[in-house]
């Protein structure tokens, strides 16, 4: 089987496991070609030492020779098999700013006037503050609702329902897209291998999950931690919402694809959403990668430090005002 054939082998198997983006750019050429089952080219001789020549003299976006047993650069390849981006493609470079910022700056580091604003939900009045119609008085009332909700065919097979959990007060809200297998038997969210990686996500930037209110879109586990399906985002969302209202924190992060886009009323993909401060109902909302998805591509660890860097920011900016 040539690099071509595993390449589209590899990329049907992301796609059955539910994945929609693949972030190849975060790889090297040799790591992308291992991925495809092909060796990196050997170096010897002169040629390692002009290597180290050019290597020095060349800029990051040139693309290192392909690796023996491949015909063409593995961009070239991954174009061909419909799944590379090209290189003006804002689901893999960040939009750029309206001023020039300093060299190597990112949206996690860069001023945040600076960075790109995204999708606005509701008025920078935040009127879904401003009153409900909902029965839900408290997060209490809320959770006990979700306990006996038939909305959807979720809690015919799921053991516990996963309401959320944190500071009632919270100002930092975390929003993921389902239960996993862990949450469902314990009852509460990210408490998984999950969980654990967002708990070491929000202490490197100094907070706990006492801090932090955590909840998911969907409130009862789809079978075998399948993507949530329309209509059960649809049953589940006034729940969300209304945790929301109740909680009325100062930042959101929304954790992957589902979440991100049943908040943003969107169709469109994490990588596109992410880096840019969106606003819903006037409160600054961070897209970034869920963490479930950080332990099947280490190489989004990056990223989603870059994104939870600059929700922190804008926590400290909406403290200190």
């Amino acid at each position: 089987m040539d690099a071509r054939d595993r390449l589209r082998r590899f990329l049907e198997q992301r796609r059955e496991a539910g994945e929609t983006e693949l972030v190849f750019d975060q790889l090297s050429v040799d790591e992308a070609m291992r991925l495809l089952g092909a060796a990196p080219v050997e170096e010897t001789g002169n040629r390692k030492q002009e290597a180290g020549k050019e290597r020095s003299a060349v800029s990051e976006a040139q693309t290192p020779p392909p690796a023996s047993g491949a015909s063409e650069d593995w961009r070239a390849v991954l174009k061909d098999a419909g799944g590379a981006p090209t290189e003006k493609d804002s689901r893999y470079s960040m939009p750029a700013p309206s001023a020039t910022p300093t060299t190597g700056d990112t949206h996690a580091t860069m001023p945040l006037e600076l960075v790109p604003q995204g999708i606005i939900i509701g008025g920078a009045g935040r009127e879904l503050f401003g009153g409900t119609t909902s029965p839900y008085a408290t997060l209490e009332e809320l959770s006990t609702a979700v306990s006996t909700c038939t909305l959807c065919p979720l809690y015919r097979e799921a053991k516990n329902p996963v309401p959320g959990e944190g500071n009632p007060n919270a100002d930092f809200m975390c929003v993921g897209e389902a239960p996993g297998a862990t949450e469902d038997e314990l009852g509460r969210p990210f408490v998984g291998q999950a969980g654990q990686l967002l708990d070491k996500i929000l202490g490197a930037i100094k907070l706990s999950r006492n801090d932090v209110y955590i909840c998911n879109v969907l409130k009862h586990r789809p079978p075998g931690n399948r993507n949530p399906m329309p209509d059960e985002v649809q049953a589940c969302s006034p729940y969300l919402l209304r945790q929301i209202e109740l909680i009325r924190p100062r930042v959101i992060v929304a954790f992957g694809t589902f979440a991100a886009q049943t908040l943003l009323n969107t169709r469109e993909g994490i990588g596109k959403l992410r880096g840019k401060i969106h606003r819903y109902y006037g409160v600054p909302l961070v897209v970034t990668y869920h963490p479930a998805a950080l332990l099947r591509n280490p190489a989004w660890k990056r990223p989603t430090w870059d994104d939870v860097q600059l929700a922190r920011r804008l926590l400290d900016r909406t403290n200190s005002s």
